[in-house]
This record gives C-alpha cells, sequence and structure tokens, in this order.
C-alpha cells in the first residue's frame, strides 16, 4: 500500500501515523486517570491493565505485522526494543518530577510485584531461544507458557492491589492513590470508558500504518530489521507510553504513570506471543539474530535496576533523581551503541 509513495510522501504518512497515536495517547490518560477513579481500580492496577495495555496496542499490530510477513527479526526487536524505550521513560521522567525521585514518591506494591512479572515473562524467551527448535502448529510451547504466565501475573496483581500483604513506608514525599473528585467514585464510567475505546481504536490503526512503513525502510534503505524494530518503530510506537507517562507526572499521577510502564511492558512481552503464532515458518524464537537477544537482555537488566529502585526507594540521588535512574539511562545508551555500531 505504500510501496508506490515517493520517500518524503513516505515519512509524512509515518509522522502523521505516529502523531494521531501520541495524541491519542494523550487524551486517553485522562481517561484512564478518571476510569480508576471511578471504578475504585486504583492508578497502579489502571496503569497496568487499561492505559498499558491501550497504549501498547500500536506495538502489538507492528510486531504481528512483521510476523505475518515473515520478518522474525522485525517482530521480536520492536517487542523487546519498545521495552527497553519504555523503561528508559521512567528515568527522563524522573527529571521531571523534582520534589523527590520518582520511584521513592510513588511507593505501590502492585508495581513492585508487576515488576517481578515482568522478569519472569522476560526470562521465558530467553529459555526458549536457548533450547530446542521445536514447535506445534508453528507455535513454540514457551509461547503458551508466556501467555499463561501473564493471565496468572494479572490475576496476582488485583489480589496484591486489593489485599496488600505488606505496605511501603509513607514518607513526606510519598504521593498517595487518592481520587481528585471525591464525587468521582459515584459517577458512571460508561462514557470515558467509549471514549477510551475510540482513541484505542485510533492508536491501532496508526500502528499498523507505522508497521507498513518501518517495513518499507527496511526495503528500500537496506536496513537491518533490527536495527528498524529496535530503534524506529519500537520507539514511535512507545511514544505513547511516554507521552502518558510525562502527562501522568504533571497530573501528580505518579503510581499511575509507574504502572502504565510496567503494565505497558509486560503487556508487550505478548507482542511475542502474538508474533510466533503469526509467524508460520517455525518458531519466532530460533528466526531471530543476536542483537534481538542483546535487546531481549537489556529489557531484563532495566527492569531489574528499576526494580532495585523501586524497593531501594532512594529520595535523591546525582541531579536529583534516582541513582536507578541513571543507571537505566546508561544501559540503555550503551545498548544503542551496539546496535549502531554493531
Amino acid at each position: 500500500m505504500l510501496s508506490d509513495l515517493s520517500v518524503p510522501v513516505l515519512l509524512g504518512v509515518f509522522a502523521l501515523a505516529a502523531a494521531a497515536v501520541v495524541l491519542a495517547s494523550i487524551r486517553a490518560t485522562a481517561l484512564a486517570d478518571v476510569i480508576a477513579d471511578r471504578t475504585k481500580l486504583g492508578e497502579a492496577m489502571a496503569g497496568g491493565l487499561i492505559l498499558g495495555g491501550a497504549t501498547s496496542l500500536a506495538g502489538v499490530v507492528v510486531s504481528v505485522s512483521a510476523a505475518l510477513s515473515g520478518d522474525a527479526s522485525y517482530a521480536f526487536s520492536n517487542a523487546v526494543g519498545g521495552i527497553a524505550a519504555q523503561t528508559l521513560f521512567l528515568a527522563l521522567a524522573d527529571l521531571l518530577h523534582r520534589r523527590a525521585n520518582l520511584e521513592h514518591a510513588a511507593a505501590e506494591p502492585a508495581n513492585l510485584f508487576q515488576a517481578v512479572m515482568l522478569i519472569i515473562l522476560l526470562s521465558l524467551p530467553l529459555c526458549a531461544l536457548s533450547g530446542p527448535d521445536i514447535a506445534y502448529l508453528g507455535v513454540h510451547p514457551v509461547s503458551i507458557a508466556l501467555f499463561v504466565a501473564y493471565l496468572a501475573g494479572v490475576h496476582l496483581s488485583s489480589t496484591v492491589k486489593e489485599y496488600p500483604m505488606w505496605r511501603p513506608v509513607r514518607t513526606t514525599e510519598t504521593r498517595h492513590d487518592t481520587p481528585e473528585d471525591d464525587e468521582e467514585p459515584n459517577r458512571s464510567v460508561r462514557g470515558p470508558a467509549l471514549q477510551f475505546a475510540g482513541l484505542v481504536a485510533i492508536m491501532g490503526a496508526g500502528g499498523y500504518v507505522i508497521s507498513l512503513a518501518g517495513g518499507q525502510f527496511i526495503e528500500r534503505f537496506s536496513m537491518s530489521s533490527s536495527l528498524v524494530g529496535s530503534l524506529i518503530t519500537a520507539i514511535v510506537t512507545s511514544l505513547p507510553e511516554f507521552v502518558t507517562t510525562l502527562v501522568a507526572v504533571r497530573r501528580g499521577a505518579l503510581q499511575l504513570a509507574i504502572g502504565g510502564i510496567i503494565g505497558g511492558n509486560t503487556f508487550d512481552t505478548l507482542f511475542l506471543v502474538a508474533g510466533d503464532i503469526a509467524y508460520r515458518d517455525g518458531s519466532i524464537y530460533h528466526a531471530i539474530e543476536a542483537n534481538d537477544v542483546y535487546w531481549l537482555g537489556t529489557g531484563l537488566l532495566m527492569t531489574a535496576v528499576l526494580l532495585a529502585g523501586l524497593i531501594l526507594r532512594q529520595r535523591e540521588g546525582p541531579g536529583r533523581i534516582g541513582i536507578e535512574s541513571v543507571l537505566m539511562m546508561g544501559i540503555y545508551a550503551t545498548a544503542l551503541t551496539v546496535e549502531v555500531t554493531g
């Protein structure tokens, strides 16, 4: 569909699709906060389940489209590259929250548990690609295990939210997750939910256009699938998470900001499940490149550092941001250098 377009027009279409996804995500953030208040779901859970899943839709469309076209590296790198980029966004958001380290202020058991689940989910593909090359009906057994583990994690996350067995120590910098409007819980959630669904459709359509444009970049400019997936489409389709994180921090919805990133990353692991199903030439885990595995390790390492920061809850670090934010930026910069120079 985009193959007949000139390069300037192709870039223009790519930019318009990215803008549509970003603008839709800005409004979706505000609606997610309202839905969290009216359903009493809580910002951390709303960020992880509602906002995280919605803003990840464009990315999953890219991975599925790439897998259907037979490009396993493009599909895989888009998923794991997006997880690394979105974790980086929390470090950048920490720069904006000047009162204290963001991970300190947004203490929430649900976010800790989701970070643990993300590490587990990212470990499963490592097991798959280092194990035997097997597939049943074109799907690797680890993809089934990953999907089941995700569902179990969502259930357990809600349990942690509703019946926490421990609570973080409250300090003067800890931001409480309370409704902005006392009347919010008594109002109907239908209107915001319908608006939110419409915005999700826009983000999905934008993701499809972005996936097609990314394929053209690979074909026309002889770029590697790993480079396009991890650094172009992954970052562009992750922009909603960046925007929603910044908007949430500015609104003071800190649990929503962190929950949206961690929950979105958790949802993004399902890109691999969808990609494995869509990829018809066997197991997607055994059709990827070395750089794709490196980005998987980068996402795993950055998540572990983030989890350590959420537990440590450092008030201030270098430049008034947490040491975990500094480390995450350094890890991502290293991965970027390896991808570009490799």
